[in-house]
């Protein structure tokens, strides 16, 4: 039987964050601390006025083998959105919260998808191949199609949100955009255009978004997300404020 391994990372970032990821070695660092052989690094540039300085550190990264390629996301959004069924007016505002996570998994060529969000990253030291481990559960299993370390540690809360464990994975619904291994085959298809009750828990301000879409989608048919009870990843919100986001990206190694 043809086993099903191939992973592609990618991560995108925007005005706001890409001086942290690409001059900072943030993104190089997300990377390794995977810890994975990946297939495919993408990384996709989305919301900028001017791309000229950040596709030249992009550039750079692919010259340095950080990453392989790089994807500007208006250049295939129309596409993603058309192969998708989608409406922009239908995201009620969380359009852009939603279309580089619609055009990376419309782009994506390999049997797997692992994505973070910028402001996510692995711990440094986990012992275990989570993503290994997961795809050979995700292999196995056709109700499981999403898996992720435990976000910041909070094992307990995870726990508290599933409805099953086994010795390694925890069991539950849910979707969180800042991290997910899928099953690219499960998702480049026409399934962002569910409705579940339960799903409005996510926040107000962000419409009809990716990360709820798919969230309705998976409970609508009674899809498994995986999460681990070894490996966890850190989420931390980069700063907005100009003062603030200079020292951090002074201070920053």
């Amino acid at each position: 039987m043809d086993i099903k391994n191939n992973v592609t990372f990618e991560t995108k970032c925007y005005f706001n964050d890409w001086e942290f990821l690409l001059k900072k070695g943030r993104l190089s660092k997300m990377i390794s601390n995977c810890n994975y052989d990946f297939s495919s690094r993408r990384l996709f540039l989305n919301n900028f006025g001017d791309y000229t300085e950040v596709k030249c550190y992009t550039e750079d990264l692919i010259k340095n083998n950080v990453i392989d390629e790089y994807f500007i996301v208006s250049d295939y959004a129309k596409e993603a959105m058309d192969f998708f069924n989608l409406d922009k007016n239908g995201f009620k505002g969380g359009y852009y919260y939603s279309i580089a996570e619609l055009v990376s998994i419309y782009l994506c060529k390999t049997d797997f998808l692992l994505h973070f969000s910028s402001d996510a990253i692995m711990q440094k030291d986990c012992k275990i191949n989570w993503i290994k481990s997961a795809i050979e559960l995700m292999n196995s299993r056709d109700d499981v199609v999403v898996a992720n370390p435990t976000w910041d540690f909070k094992f307990k809360e995870v726990k508290s949100e599933s409805d099953a464990e086994d010795e390694d994975w925890f069991y539950s619904y849910g979707f969180s955009d800042q991290s997910y291994l899928i099953k690219t085959e499960d998702f480049r298809k026409d399934v962002f255009n569910e409705i579940n009750e339960q799903s409005e828990r996510y926040p107000k301000y962000g419409g009809e978004l990716f990360e709820k879409r798919v969230d309705s989608y998976m409970r609508n048919h009674g899809l498994k997300r995986i999460t681990s009870k070894h490996c966890s990843y850190i989420h931390k919100n980069f700063p907005k404020n100009k003062l603030l986001k200079a020292l951090k990206l002074k201070y920053s190694r």
